[in-house]
C-alpha cells in the first residue's frame, strides 16, 4: 500500500520494481495507491497502471489529508492477510519486500523497518531526529528508535486493531508499537528519489513531531503544572523579599526593572502553558465533532472500509 502526493513520475516505476521484487515470492498480492489530493497527474498515472495490471487498486482522496490519514485509507482498502505500507518516492526499497514477507510467513504479525542514515545526511537532521525520538519515547513510554519508518508489514489481525482505533489524528509509528504483537525490525538503506522533489519540509516535520507527542502523552500538561507551581513559589518568594525589605530593613525595595523582567517572564510562561492547554482542547474538539478522518472522492478497483465515510463514485478499471 503506497500513499502518494505529487508522485506522478514515480507511480509506474514503483509498480515495475514491486513486480520484479515479488515475482518469485509464493504469495498472491495487490498493490494499492492512495492519491492524497496530489496537485499533479498522480491519479492519472495510477489509472494508467491499473489498466495494465488488474492487481493494482487506486484510492483518491478529495483533498490533501496528510500522510498518516492516507496510510489509514490504504489500510482500509487492503484485503490481504498481510499489508505492507511504503512511500511512493522510491526511498523505501522494493527489494526488501521478500524479506518482510518471509518474516510474516514464519509467524511474525508486525515487521518494522529502520532506516540507516546515509553518509551525506545533514548533521542537523540527524541530530533533530535522534533528539525527537528520544523525547517521544521518554514522554509517551512507547520506545521508538531513530530511523523508524512507515515502511512495515502488518498482519491482518494488527490491521484490524489499528482500524478500530478512532483517533482523529493518528500517529501510526507510535500506534504500531503501542498495539504490541512482538515486532521484529529490519534495517535498510534509503534509495534515491527517481522523480520529483520532496514536499516534506521543516514545517510539516515539526507539525508531525508535535502531533505525535500530543497524541501519545499527557506529560506536557503535567510539566505545565510543575512549572506553574515553581513559578508561583518564585513569585511568592520575591513578594516576601520585597515586603521584608520594605518594612524590616533600611534598604530600598527592589527596582522596577527587575520587577518588570520577572513579570514578563511569568506571563511568557503562562502563555506557553495556555498554548499547550489549547492544543489539547483543540484535539478534544476535533474528536467531539466526529468528522470523517478522510473523504474518498474516487476509487478504481478498490473499496475503502472506514466508519462514517460518505458515498463515493467508483471508477471502473
Amino acid at each position: 500500500m503506497v500513499p502518494c502526493y505529487g508522485e506522478e513520475g514515480n507511480v509506474a516505476v514503483l509498480w515495475q520494481e514491486i513486480r520484479r521484487a515479488l515475482e518469485l515470492v509464493p504469495v498472491s498480492w495487490e498493490l494499492i495507491f492512495v492519491d492524497d489530493g496530489s496537485p499533479d497527474q498522480t491519479w492519472a498515472a495510477i489509472r494508467a497502471v491499473q489498466q495494465q495490471d488488474r492487481r493494482v487498486r487506486g484510492v483518491r482522496l478529495s483533498r490533501n489529508f496528510g500522510h498518516q490519514l492516507a496510510l489509514l485509507a490504504g489500510l482500509g482498502a487492503a484485503t490481504g492477510d498481510a499489508v505492507i505500507t511504503m512511500d511512493g518516492d522510491m526511498q523505501h526499497p522494493p527489494q526488501l519486500l521478500p524479506l518482510l514477507i518471509r518474516e510474516w510467513l514464519v509467524g511474525r504479525k508486525v515487521v518494522l523497518t529502520r532506516r540507516q542514515d546515509p553518509p551525506d545526511l545533514p548533521w542537523s537532521k540527524r541530530l533533530t531526529s535522534r533528539l525527537y525520538y528520544r523525547l517521544f519515547s521518554h514522554l509517551s513510554g512507547v520506545k521508538l528508535a531513530p530511523g523508524m519508518a512507515d515502511f512495515r508489514l502488518l498482519d491482518r489481525e494488527a490491521v484490524t486493531v489499528l482500524l478500530s482505533l478512532r483517533e482523529g489524528r493518528p500517529f501510526l509509528r507510535g500506534l504500531v508499537h503501542w498495539i504490541g504483537f512482538d515486532p521484529v525490525v529490519l534495517e535498510f538503506s534509503a534509495g534515491a528519489r527517481r522523480h520529483g522533489i520532496s514536499r516534506y519540509n521543516w514545517q510539516k516535520m515539526l507539525s508531525f513531531a508535535w502531533s505525535g507527542i500530543l497524541g501519545f502523552s499527557i506529560i506536557p500538561l503535567r510539566i505545565s503544572l510543575v512549572i506553574g507551581f515553581v513559578v508561583s513559589a518564585i513569585a511568592f518568594l520575591l513578594l516576601g523579599e520585597t515586603l521584608y525589605t520594605r518594612f524590616f530593613t533600611d534598604r530600598a525595595a527592589p527596582g522596577w526593572a527587575s520587577l518588570s523582567a520577572m513579570i514578563s517572564l511569568f506571563f511568557g510562561i503562562l502563555f506557553i502553558i495556555l498554548g499547550i492547554l489549547g492544543e489539547y482542547l483543540a484535539r478534544i474538539l476535533e474528536e467531539v465533532r466526529a468528522r470523517p478522518r478522510f473523504i474518498v472522492s474516487e476509487t478504481v478497483g478498490a473499496e475503502v472500509r472506514d466508519a462514517g465515510q460518505p458515498s463515493r463514485r467508483t471508477a471502473s478499471g
